[in-house]
């Protein structure tokens, strides 16, 4: 199942207690997670029933506090972004391709980390 466009299209939770957090979306909604994904920073990633994609993975680096940052999907990475930052938000990633999974960004507003995902 495809995630519609300006839904969540993956979900990204940061922390240094891996299997902890994995164990409790595992057991309390009943996600099943596969092996570490090397594209997506090592995450453990779980489709969803509605086609959306939650992924686990530990801080890349010390400065990186643990977070919940959830991608809205879009058509076009680069007039979402133009869009967000015309709106007030602070660019924070541009975009950037991960191989296979298609282009990221991620932008602060109010102090919240949010990403926006366009699909290959």
């Amino acid at each position: 199942m495809t995630v519609p466009e300006n839904e969540i299209h993956y979900l990204e939770i940061v922390t240094p207690d891996l299997e902890g957090a994995r164990d409790l979306y595992a057991n309390a909604h009943g996600w099943s997670f596969g092996e570490k994904v090397p594209e997506l920073g090592n995450a453990y990633v779980a489709s969803l029933p509605n086609g959306s994609r939650c992924g686990i993975r530990a801080p890349m680096h010390e400065q990186e506090a643990p977070t919940v940052r959830a991608y809205v999907r879009v058509a076009d990475i680069d007039v979402a972004v133009a869009k967000a930052v015309e709106l007030g938000a602070e660019l924070a990633l541009g975009a950037t391709e991960i191989p296979g999974q298609g282009h990221i960004a991620i932008f602060l507003l109010g102090g919240i980390q949010q990403g926006l995902w366009q699909v290959p």
